[in-house]
């Protein structure tokens, strides 16, 4: 072959790639932006930028909420006080008080052990301090740190006071590196309790046990144990006079502290000058002092946070809001302190005080968790099932309950979306666009971000079916679309879109670590929840989805994976746009999967310290979550091994959504399982044809 023959022929093919790549190119002619649209022009990360604009937004709703609690005339609700500290436990009546021998004796008083019952399997103990003559009795709490240094309780036997100590839950670690008191504070929070409600109750054991005695009696309290202090003087008019040491303060930044201290809805309703006002106009004395330094890092697994530490100004502003001013414990007393120079408690006669009371409240929180089926069952004995019309109506008020109560909704209005986009992919099967829409306009702005994808070929006036596709923890929406997270996401997105469906793959916010798991603070703080944002943010895009001439707005459905799947639990209830809803890899027997102290798979052992809900044990696991989405069809995609739990669980829990749906309701056709060999991930099988049957799209052969 001569070389001229072969400069002819490498011309020829030149001419052909270049003929088919103009080819492409002319076939390949998506517009830059989505029609109808204006074009995206933001840089950087736009994940980061939401995630910075939902701290933004949840920082000015707490102001806002901060601003009406403070305008309110209302006098402070001291029921609701006790709901959101968890004091719903019955306390043993009459209960006995039982003292040890006598451990120390000083000149001017003795010291022993005492243990009573709160009540069944949980009691307080610590110690009592009982001079040979006194007027007033004392309850004194220590913060943990400080009870070994503590000269106080001492003090005030020296001036006439009988003392009772009792041992709050310290801050070490038993499980992991997530303190004692987080630890039972996760669970408790599950179920509708919490430490502090639980401290505040073996305060008042002691009362009770003390029923008869004629005796004053007083309480009062250092760090954590001013906390513990003021809370039961606030709930029980038996306290006499309350003296509180270096805890009050503005708790405006509550969300800051440990999780320990996270009360849902505090906020709204308390700050501490509105819990000063329940004590009032019984004595309270309020003795700023400096705070104890303490702080849980971050890569402990438990929540970042430390105790606040305030400016003299903003505990002075505080205090004249409750109408007080600074005081201590010449005030207490109502006499000058008597000098005395007393040794240290004798904690080493604790024994394994520490483990035991540790114990005995993991235990009752185990016997809690046990009884919530039922709880759970009297909470949605007004469901209604003899007819679907019957059904839907029975279910409107635990709808609404679900929204306000657990979840939280804000009530602002939603904005113009203002839909933002820009061209992203084209392929011969479809063209992707990320999007940008206005969730709620003004100060208090919000926007929801995601990737659009829309198949090739749709004609004039056809209008196709859409998928929300949902990424998981840390995913974002490219995850659904190609190789990057394949492994897990099996590119569904994308997959769905040649199969002839729009999809739209979103933003949701659990992403950022630490940044996002802030987040659920802020929000508990004022009663509401990360979902408190993305389901308004849902509700903006399926609005905007719905109103785009290619798309069905009667058939939008909701597909999510790992945290995806969570999302398919809370969104669709709340949000009717979705005609149904797919979890997968998520669905199990939720409340146990929190609460549990005995199952590896539980959260109480991980670094995932944001995933805790409100009393869900009384209220809502999946499947009265699933009753919510219900008679939408709904679908779980389970893997045998899967690491989120166990089949039995996730087959227990599925047993009642099935029996809804077909025993009860008769549309067993609504709902279904699959099972497949495999881990942690999408599988593409049941569930695609799943979509391809009620959202009434044709399957491709």
């Amino acid at each position: 072959m001569s070389f001229k023959f072969f400069l002819s022929k490498c011309s020829n093919v030149i001419f052909l790639v270049l003929l088919i790549t103009v080819a492409n190119n002319h076939s390949l002619s998506a517009p830059k932006e989505l029609p109808g649209t204006e074009i995206l022009s933001w840089n950087g990360d736009i994940a980061s930028r939401l995630i910075d604009n939902c701290d933004q937004f949840l920082l000015k709703k707490i102001e806002q909420a901060v601003k009406k609690r403070n305008s309110s005339s209302a006098i402070p609700d001291r029921e609701k006080l006790k709901n959101i500290i968890g004091i719903r436990d019955k306390r043993t009546q009459n209960p006995k008080l039982y003292l040890s021998n006598i451990e120390n004796i000083e000149s001017e008083y003795s010291i022993r052990l005492f243990r009573v019952q709160v009540f069944e399997g949980v009691s307080s103990e610590g110690f009592l301090i009982e001079p040979k003559k006194f007027t007033e009795t004392t309850i004194f709490i220590s913060d943990p740190e400080s009870l070994a240094t503590t000269k106080i309780p001492q003090i005030l036997a020296a001036n006439g006071h009988r003392v009772f100590v009792p041992i709050l839950i310290d801050r070490k670690t038993r499980h992991n590196k997530i303190t004692n008191r987080e630890f039972l504070y996760r669970s408790s929070f599950e179920l509708g309790r919490h430490i502090i409600g639980y401290e505040v109750q073996k305060v008042l054991a002691i009362i009770d046990a003390l029923e008869n005695d004629k005796l004053s009696i007083g309480v009062a309290g250092n760090g954590e144990g001013g906390l513990i202090s003021m809370y039961s003087s606030a709930i029980d008019e038996r306290i006499k006079k309350a003296w509180v040491i270096g805890h009050f303060g503005p708790r405006e930044r509550v969300w800051d502290e440990p999780a320990y201290r996270n009360v849902f809805g505090l906020l709204n309703h308390f700050g501490d000058a509105e819990i000063a006002r329940l004590i009032l106009p019984r004595k309270l004395i309020i003795e700023p002092s400096k705070s104890l330094n303490i702080e849980t890092p971050r890569g402990t697994g438990g929540k970042p946070g430390k105790l606040p530490s305030f400016k003299s100004e903003d505990v002075e502003y505080e205090i004249k809001r409750a109408g007080l001013s600074a005081g201590d414990i010449n005030d207490y007393l109502e006499h000058k302190v008597k000098a005395h120079e007393p040794m240290t408690l004798p904690v080493d006669q604790l024994g394994d005080l520490q483990q035991r009371a540790f114990e005995e409240i993991d235990r009752h929180n185990q016997q809690l968790l046990t009884k919530s089926a039922e709880l759970r069952k009297q909470f949605l004995s007004k469901m209604d099932t003899s007819s679907l019309k019957k059904f839907e109506q029975s279910m409107e008020p635990y709808r609404k309950y679900f929204g306000e109560e657990v979840i939280g909704l804000f009530e602002d209005k939603y904005a113009d979306p203002n839909p933002r986009t820009r061209l992203l992919n084209e392929t011969e099967f479809f063209t992707s666009y990320e999007v940008v829409i206005d969730v709620f306009g003004g100060s208090n702005n919000l926007f929801a971000y995601g990737i659009l994808t829309i198949p090739k070929g749709i004609q004039n006036g056809d209008q196709r079916p859409v998928v929300v596709c949902q990424h998981g923890l840390e995913g974002r929406p490219q995850s659904t679309i190609g190789k990057k997270e394949y492994h897990y996401y099996k590119a569904f997105s994308t997959e769905l879109a040649k199969l002839g469906f729009v999809t739209f793959a979103p933003q949701n916010i659990y992403i950022f670590q630490d940044r996002f798991r802030g987040l659920q603070f802020k929000a508990n703080a004022i009663g509401k929840t990360l979902f408190s944002i993305m389901v308004p943010q849902h509700q903006q895009i399926t609005d905007w989805l719905g109103s785009l001439d290619f798309t069905d707005k009667n058939r939008i459905a909701f597909y999510g994976l790992s945290y995806g799947g969570k999302s398919a639990m809370r969104i669709p209830p709340l949000v009717d746009n979705y005609c149904l809803s797919i979890c997968s890899a998520d669905f199990n027997e939720w409340v146990w999967k929190n609460a549990s102290t005995l199952s590896k798979y539980s959260y109480v052992w991980t670094g995932e310290y944001e995933i805790f809900e409100w009393d869900l044990g009384s209220t809502f696991n999946y499947f009265e979550m699933a009753a919510l989405i219900a008679p939408r069809p709904f679908m779980v995609e389970r893997g045998h091994f899967d690491g989120v739990a166990p089949d039995e669980t996730v087959a227990h829990e599925y047993a009642k959504v099935r029996n809804l749906y077909s025993a009860k309701l008769g549309i067993g056709d609504r709902t279904e399982i699959e099972w497949f060999v495999g881990p942690h991930t999408i599988n593409a099988k049941g569930t695609f044809k799943f979509l391809q049957k009620h959202l009434n799209w044709p399957i491709k052969k």
